[in-house]
């Protein structure tokens, strides 16, 4: 059945227009015009703005599951339902370093989820366990390893059209291995590594146009040696995600990254949990507590964020000094094109998934307004 969405300021990815009519039907968006047909349900926004749902290409689990430690669809329900309530309509759930035999699990489970569900959940991103073990972060140094061929080689044919993301740290990879996952499809992001503003920069000659949570597990901005951070700075062609909840990246950090970024900084959650309703939690070697609002594992250190994308959003509207349509491309179409989704998802555009938030003009009140496929 169609239905309009009338009355609305429809922030659209492109331009933003007064009082428009997005036309839906069957989960997708028919046409963006200024007339109400005539003889057609309508969904009376009443002046409130409109825009694409977010999309989060990094979240380790939802309410109550996480996805590396059960690998199955129940929790990739889990984290998409518990991320439709925070504005988030598609998600990539984050499997993080983690066993051969993990690894293929959650690639399996991901994908027969997808096969039984037409919804927001478009793959999956690996981070790990090909990392550099000085850069490792929260994941485990007993998962953490070097990439043999064999093993790449069982991901890749098992995973290319369901992993999205990889998160490698380059500098651990031969130059046959790298070729191997670049020829693959699967968009490579930098992280979790010790390379220099060289080395780094010889890697993204190659074809790596995105790094995983920038500023975090990854060589700081030195006027002597300027780093992965340096060098994604300098590199136009480069993707920059953070998490911006203040903790993981300091606020007048995020700042700078997006004056000298643009149109490629864009936000992640990579949230351990949504919803702060898990408080504690133990896997293998993995440990998080929530402590003044922050997972923190027993040594202290940040152990997987706390925010949503909705949080992120509002984060960016009041600490960055953008204007509410800018922070929300920052969860939206800039999203969709470091992954290659940007004629697919992101914007309010025929053929897209008919998809949305619903917000007030300061980004205070937050709904989700999403219509699936019948």
């Amino acid at each position: 059945m169609k239905q309009a969405i009338v009355n609305a300021i429809i922030h659209t990815g492109d331009e933003i227009i007064d009082n428009g009519v997005i036309i839906i039907e069957n989960g997708a968006i028919l046409s963006v015009q200024n007339e109400i047909p005539n003889d057609i349900k309508t969904i009376d926004l009443q002046g409130k703005h409109i825009g694409a749902g977010f999309i989060d290409i990094q979240i380790n689990g939802g309410e109550k599951h996480y996805f590396s430690q059960t690998p199955n669809e129940e929790t990739i329900q889990d984290i998409y339902d518990s991320s439709l309530k925070y504005g988030t309509t598609h998600v990539l759930p984050c499997l993080i370093s983690s066993s051969k035999e993990t690894i293929l699990q959650g690639i399996e489970a991901t994908r027969n989820y997808i096969k039984k569900h037409n919804n927001g959940v478009i793959g999956m991103h690996l981070e790990g366990p090909f990392l550099n073990p000085l850069k490792r972060g929260a994941h485990s140094i007993d998962q953490v390893r070097k990439p043999t061929n064999a093993e790449l080689e069982e991901i890749i044919k098992h995973g290319k059209d369901v992993i999205k993301v990889i998160t490698i740290a380059p500098e651990c990879f031969t130059d046959e291995q790298l070729n191997m996952l670049l020829e693959s499809g699967i968009t490579i992001s930098a992280g979790h590594s010790t390379m220099g503003y060289k080395e780094a920069q010889h890697y993204f000659s190659k074809g790596i146009n995105l790094v995983t949570h920038l500023f975090n597990a990854m060589t700081q901005f030195g006027h002597r040696e300027p780093g992965l951070v340096g060098a994604v700075f300098e590199n136009e062609k480069v993707y920059a995600p953070i998490i911006l909840d203040g903790a993981h990246c300091d606020y007048a950090a995020a700042k700078v990254a997006y004056k000298l970024k643009q149109e490629k900084f864009f936000l992640i959650s990579d949230a351990t949990f949504l919803g702060r309703k898990v408080e504690n939690f133990k896997w293998d070697n993995f440990d998080a507590h929530l402590e003044n609002g922050f997972y923190r594992n027993e040594d202290g250190n940040l152990a997987g964020a706390t925010i949503s994308m909705l949080e992120a959003v509002q984060n960016a509207y009041n600490h960055l000094n953008v204007s509410a349509d800018e922070a929300l491309k920052m969860a939206t179409s800039r999203v969709a094109a470091a992954i290659g989704l940007e004629n697919k998802i992101g914007k309010i555009k025929t053929g897209f998934p008919a998809s949305f938030v619903k917000f007030n003009d300061n980004l205070s009140e937050i709904e989700t307004l999403n219509f699936p496929a019948v």
